[in-house]
């Protein structure tokens, strides 16, 4: 498998879900969220507003931290969000 940057990420759906998952590329799938081509969870959900992303070498590790990720509990969740985690993308708006 060829190494690049993926990212695993959590969204704030528009019911006040929280949708994990992972990509190589950040703003495309949450364009793709938003256009509703996305998740089949996130299709019926949306908007969606990235809350919390993470940056890796290679899509394994990205994978393996979704998988971490959807074991939490939803107050588990809630405190990775409020840690910070990375800063926002230069392409999002505030």
């Amino acid at each position: 498998m060829a190494s690049s940057t993926a990212f695993t990420y959590m969204v704030a759906c528009a019911d006040g879900t929280l949708y994990t998952g992972w990509t190589t590329d950040l703003e495309a799938r949450l364009t793709a969220h938003n256009a509703g081509t996305g998740a089949r969870y996130t299709r019926s959900r949306g908007p969606v507003k990235l809350v919390y992303w993470e940056e890796y070498g290679d899509q394994g590790q990205a994978r393996r931290r979704e998988c971490e990720i959807k074991k939490l509990n939803r107050r588990q969740k809630e405190a990775l969000v409020a840690s910070g985690g990375s800063p926002a993308p230069t392409w999002e708006k505030p």
